[in-house]
């Protein structure tokens, strides 16, 4: 298990001396937010601020890497992620919480439970999440194939810039699609998020959301209460490799399906998510 100090207010530093930088806000039950790659933080601030407002203590963290947290060379991989995780979780001494994961969150909140636990853990909802697998192969014949995840690495490495603001202007937010209602915002504010995040760990994260494989992590869920949202048109995480999946593995989960929804519904389908996620911790 990680150990970690309270450096200062908003930071703490983990064994192998990363510092990993949260934002903490409200009072009550807490929920601990994990966000998507190659985001930071920022992306859950319209579900905190929401929650915070609700009597909820809401934390969010940058992940290793990510916005304002520092870039190491090693430990860019779902094990140590979920330990990071673990080591905030432990220095807040938060208890009765509840897991919050989008898209690669969903993959370390998993990955938590799996190596951590539930101990602590009261509610999970994964949102676009990664589980069980992203990866195509032929026991996961609906994943995505190596070749489109090696084109992404590829693109990221030319030019990544660019290739998040296609990214964001494009699939990760169903803007895309005919009649979508585009926001400059969303794509600036993710842009500027990912561009904080250090090359090699962004690179390095690819591998991570999309060949880890989350099966085993998902049946140590036990009985805790879980509830997973995805849209049924999400272009980066195909629902049939994930929510369909993960559903099926966590006993008694609840399922719900956003139809033509995209990835990013945190941002384009905040109120309704919002109250969902509202709805579900209140049961």
């Amino acid at each position: 298990m990680n150990t970690s100090t309270t450096t200062r207010a908003s930071t703490i530093t983990t064994q192998d001396g990363t510092q990993i930088y949260f934002k903490d806000w409200g009072v009550g039950q807490p929920i601990v937010f994990s966000h998507g790659w190659p985001l930071n933080s920022d992306s859950w601030e319209g579900q905190m601020q929401f929650f915070a407002s609700k009597g909820y203590r809401c934390i969010a963290h940058d992940r290793r890497g990510h916005g304002r947290s520092t870039q190491p060379w090693m430990g860019n991989e779902m094990d140590t992620y979920s330990d990071d995780l673990a080591t905030l979780i432990q220095a807040l001494d938060l208890r009765d919480l509840v897991l919050i994961g989008h898209s690669t969150g969903g993959g370390e909140v998993t990955r938590y439970v799996g190596r951590h636990g539930v101990g602590r853990v009261a509610k999970v909802i994964l949102v676009s999440a990664v589980p069980p697998l992203i990866v195509k192969t032929d026991a996961n014949p609906d994943g995505v194939p190596i070749e489109a995840l090696d084109q992404v690495r590829a693109a990221h490495l030319a030019d990544r810039s660019q290739f998040y603001k296609d990214f964001f202007s494009g699939p990760f937010c169903g803007f895309n699609r005919p009649g979508a209602k585009v926001s400059q915002g969303i794509i600036d504010s993710f842009w500027l998020q990912s561009m904080q995040s250090g090359l090699t760990n962004a690179f390095d994260c690819i591998k991570a959301f999309s060949e880890t494989d989350f099966t085993e992590d998902l049946k140590k869920f036990e009985n805790t209460p879980t509830l997973i949202i995805h849209g049924d048109d999400d272009q980066i995480v195909p629902i049939g490799a994930s929510a369909m999946k993960s559903s099926q593995l966590v006993r008694g989960a609840t399922l719900k399906i956003y139809e033509g929804a995209p990835h990013a519904l945190p941002a384009t389908h905040a109120e309704r998510l919002n109250a969902d996620m509202l709805e579900f911790l209140r049961s």
